[in-house]
Formats: structure tokens, C-alpha cells, sequence
């Protein structure tokens, strides 16, 4: 008896190869490229030694509310102000996300 195949079902095979990707030496079927590096070894050095982009960012926004809190931002314009605001705003949003995250992992 032949074999009998619905419309686009017919026999499939799919051969998986793996890939050897030489940005930052990572191996295997999916590979995310955060972007492009002058010194990619040197980038995975830094976020396996220092932190990742998230813990940098972290402390970038941190260091800068900490200055933004001695200075008198009143007679700056209104551009200026919105986007100390809304930058005020995301570090707040962020921070929500992190301590919802935290407790559903306990």
C-alpha cells in the first residue's frame, strides 16, 4: 500500500545543523546578537566580569537620580523637565517590575 499524504504534510524531514558562531564564540541552534561590537571579546568580558547591560543601566540610573536630586531643575525648560520626568518615571516602572518579579520567586 503507498503512502498517502494530506496537502503539505507530505513526509518531512528537516536536518539541524549546528552553527558555530564566531561573535563571542557562542554555539548552538539560536544565537542572539545584541549588536554590533568594536571588541566583542572584550564586551563578554566586561558582562561576565562587570554585570550584564541591565545591572550597568541599573547603575547609571541610579548614579544619575542620585545628581538629579541636588540639582534645581525649576529654571530648566519645559523639554529638559519632561524628560528628567519620564525618565524619573521608566527608573520607577522598572523597579515595580523587578520587586513583582522577586516575588513570585519566592
Amino acid at each position: 500500500m503507498p503512502d498517502f499524504h494530506m496537502p503539505l504534510s507530505g513526509p518531512v524531514n528537516q536536518a539541524f545543523q549546528y552553527w558555530t558562531k564566531m561573535t563571542m564564540g557562542q554555539v548552538g541552534l539560536i544565537n542572539i546578537n545584541m549588536g554590533k561590537s568594536s571588541d566583542p571579546e572584550l564586551e563578554q568580558k566586561i558582562i561576565e566580569d562587570v554585570g550584564s547591560y541591565g545591572r550597568q543601566i541599573g547603575q547609571l540610573s541610579d548614579a544619575l537620580l542620585a545628581v538629579l536630586q541636588h540639582m534645581k531643575t525649576e529654571s530648566w525648560d519645559a523639554e529638559s523637565r519632561e524628560a528628567v520626568e519620564a525618565f524619573r518615571q521608566q527608573v520607577k516602572e522598572v523597579a515595580k517590575l523587578k520587586e513583582r518579579h522577586q516575588r513570585a520567586g519566592q
